[in-house]
């Protein structure tokens, strides 16, 4: 599925383009002609996923034993 492996994957981070806190689920391609790399993201709580540039990607939640992100 081209995707692609994240340190961050599974830790809530922050999207610096639209300022919203959300838990990184994948870097993968989005599109169909010309597909670019996203950043998958999923807001706390459940809802809409949304994608941003992997770039704005910031300021990971630090991982603790209960916080570990799952492989």
């Amino acid at each position: 599925m081209l995707h692609r492996d994240h340190p961050w994957i599974g830790r809530d981070v922050e999207d610096t383009v639209t300022g919203k806190r959300g838990t990184l689920r994948a870097i993968a391609p989005e599109g169909d002609k010309r597909p670019q790399i996203v950043a998958w993201l999923q807001p706390h709580g459940g809802g809409t996923e949304w994608t941003t540039d992997p770039g704005a990607l910031a300021d990971p939640a630090p991982i603790t034993s209960d916080t570990l992100p799952t492989p």
